[in-house]
């Protein structure tokens, strides 16, 4: 073993390596026999490509550059594409990120293929564009080939203001002819809820079931299961609430069949069309939160009652945490600050847990027969395609499958922690160790820790590889990340926590953790930092501007005004998030310019690096330019690093290389450290 001090220890795991293995599969299914899924693409400007896999195993992108299947409904998207098999040829529609059109393409006749596979007629457009704001987008798409259409969710924008939208559920018809009409699209359901999911069918396809909520709501505070009738001619009708309102959460609705589930509950499902039940027998299904955590019910019973979570915050239309199978079993992902792949029996409530080494199941299922597909990681695996034989329980890999860049030896090795904050609350963390195969600092030096506060704030940290955790660990700087109160997996008690607590119990949570780590020997207190993006940003910002715990910060895209996000500069998703979080403006007012970063941008003494995309819509760069103004003349050294192309969220390799050296260079130059290679961020003083 080497003897170096703390965050001077050389590692194979640099910026580009993190870079390249960052994003993960997404939006898995079944076209036939085969999987198909969405993947990113780092070092092509951050797009996305549709993947599928042959049931002999083979793998093909199947568009290439410059294609990017990914939506923008409520900015941060959803279910992106749609396959099936028609006439014995595979048949895929897409949202293209560039212009938000939906297209339609048939694979085996098109364009280039990432591995130089020729193909025929590229895709084309089935929908038009708009001019008005941010024109016309869609999500959640569904094949219906009897019908000839494509059902979805519309956000149709009628004005240039962020909340001039409106969404609803339409038809789009696969033969083209609303390519360049918009009067050629259905319209399914009117406008007079604020927010919809896609409509899931009936196995006869006679009824039709999604979510809807309204302004102030979020979906993780209050959604309802609308039901209608699908008539002959392919229109709605007899829309009516069935389940869920303001104080239920309700995450995911979908049908099953009844045969097995007993003459009674039958019965029970025939009795009213009011309470949402079908005629055929079928059954609602849906996880809801009603009990204090999110739970499984069919036909409004719970079926596996459990402190455990069962769904989460639906921040993407189309997340699926459960899927119902042939068999009249349910596939699962279900767990307590972490989750698994399980197999349900609605009947019994037995639950069986697939066998493996993941710790960590994203809200993706896709299910054929008895086949499960999911996407799943552990601390020693990257995110990788993941399929179940609901049979005999075996689990394997089938695509994106992890590969070692490097010696796993370098890798973190997590403790996953609970530790006691202020009022004698709980606080869930994961601490991450400086970690080195071949290195030790000297016996009398404690280690630099980096606390990281995660987004949403209605989200939680997955327990997971990371490599950008891995790029501090390795190097001799610890990372814990904190579930504070307010982060899911963990109850509805947990998540509300953070009401009207926003920069309160966020920030002191993160504290918490970081002097409880330099007070039991584990972390120096001289040198903590706390680092975040989007609400994690604000976390960040408001822990340096409130706090003397850190002796630097990392604020990534964030939330730094909230007078100027709750009057029209954010998007209308989360435009009334802050009358949950922090309280209405009308009644508080005196509350959001307390609380906000750029009212206190004087208090703030300590070095940070601001990181912005200048394509963002969620956060905009606005509201880092006026915090740095309010910073002029200041002698607080700082870096601000702004990037074109960018939006929420890094996507681009270059970009994620420069911010993580970046970052790096500010520790060193905030801690005392030596971190080899490394190029040195200039601070303005």
């Amino acid at each position: 073993m080497q003897v170096l001090p703390y965050g001077s220890w050389p590692s194979p795991i640099d910026a580009t390596l993190a870079a390249t293995h960052d994003g993960r599969p997404e939006y898995v299914g079944f076209v036939g026999d085969e999987v198909w899924w969405t993947a990113p693409r780092p070092a092509e400007h951050g797009r996305r490509t549709l993947v599928r896999r042959r049931p002999d195993g083979t793998q093909e992108s199947l568009l290439p550059a410059p294609w990017n299947v990914r939506s923008r409904v409520v900015e941060y998207g959803g279910q992106p594409w749609a396959g099936a098999v028609r006439d014995g040829r595979l048949l895929v529609v897409f949202v293209h990120f560039a212009d938000q059109r939906l297209y339609v393409y048939e694979p085996g006749g098109g364009p280039r293929s990432e591995s130089g596979t020729a193909s025929g007629d590229g895709p084309r457009p089935l929908t038009p564009v708009s001019s008005v704001g941010g024109g016309l987008r869609w999500v959640e798409p569904q094949l219906l080939l009897e019908r000839g259409e494509v059902w979805c969710v519309l956000e149709e924008f009628t004005g240039e203001g962020p909340t001039d939208v409106r969404r609803l559920l339409a038809a789009v018809p696969l033969d083209g002819s609303a390519a360049d009409d918009r009067a050629a699209v259905r319209e399914l359901t009117d406008d007079r809820r604020r927010f919809v999911t896609g409509a899931r069918l009936s196995s006869d396809g006679r009824r039709a079931a999604w979510l809807a909520w309204d302004h102030p709501l979020m979906p993780w505070e209050g959604t309802e299961v609308v039901v209608a009738d699908v008539t002959g001619d392919g229109t709605l009708s007899g829309a009516r609430v069935a389940a869920g309102g303001p104080g239920e959460s309700i995450a995911q609705v979908d049908w099953m069949p009844s045969a097995g589930y007993g003459r009674q509950s039958v019965d029970d499902g025939r009795r009213s069309a009011a309470d949402g039940q079908p005629s055929t027998g079928d059954c609602l299904l849906y996880t809801s939160d009603r009990s204090g955590w999110w739970n499984l019910y069919r036909d409004h019973r719970p079926v596996c009652p459990r402190e455990e979570e069962f769904g989460g915050a639906l921040w993407k239309l189309g997340q699926r945490w459960f899927a119902p199978l042939e068999s009249g079993l349910v596939a699962v992902v279900h767990g307590r600050g972490s989750t698994v792949l399980g197999i349900l029996d609605p009947e019994t409530g037995e639950l069986v847990d697939a066998a493996g080494p993941w710790t960590e199941f994203a809200p993706t299922l896709a299910v054929q027969g008895e086949r499960v597909v999911g996407v799943a990681a552990s601390p020693r695996s990257a995110y990788e395609v993941v399929e179940l034989d609901a049979r005999t329980g075996r689990a394997r890999v089938v695509g994106a499958a992890h590969d070692d860049a490097v010696d796993p030896a370098y890798y973190p090795e997590p403790r996953i922690r609970t530790f006691i904050g202020p009022d004698g609350r709980d606080i869930h963390a994961h601490v991450y160790p400086p970690h080195h195969p071949g290195q030790v600092a000297p016996g009398h030096e404690l280690p630099p820790y980096v606390v990281w506060a995660h987004g949403g704030p209605t989200d939680r940290a997955p327990l997971v590889l990371d490599l950008e955790i891995a790029y501090f660990t390795s190097r001799g700087i610890g990372v814990a990340e904190v579930d504070y109160g307010g982060s899911t997996g963990y109850g509805r008690e947990y998540r509300e926590r953070l009401r009207e607590q926003w920069g309160v119990v966020d920030v002191e949570d993160c504290a918490a953790v970081a002097l409880a780590l330099a007070d039991e020997g584990t972390a120096d207190r001289r040198r903590l930092a706390v680092r975040g993006g989007s609400a994690g940003g604000w976390t960040a910002a408001v822990s340096l501007a409130g706090t003397d715990v850190y002796a630097c910060g990392t604020i990534r895209y964030p939330v730094l005004d909230l007078v100027g996000w709750a009057t029209g500069e954010t998007h209308d998703f989360e435009s009334r998030y802050p009358d949950s979080l922090v309280g209405p403006l009308a009644q508080v007012p005196a509350r959001y310019a307390e609380r906000s970063p750029i009212e206190h941008a004087d208090r703030i003494t300590v070095p940070f690096l601001l990181l912005q995309g200048l394509d963002d819509v969620i956060c905009p760069p606005a509201q880092c330019e006026r915090f740095l103004a309010r910073l002029a003349g200041r002698p607080v050294p700082h870096a601000y690093l702004a990037f074109e192309g960018e939006g929420h969220g890094f996507r681009r390799a270059a970009t994620m290389v420069r911010a993580l050296e970046a970052e790096l260079s500010l520790y060193a130059q905030a801690f005392g450290l030596c971190p080899p290679g490394i190029p040195r961020l200039e601070l303005v003083r």
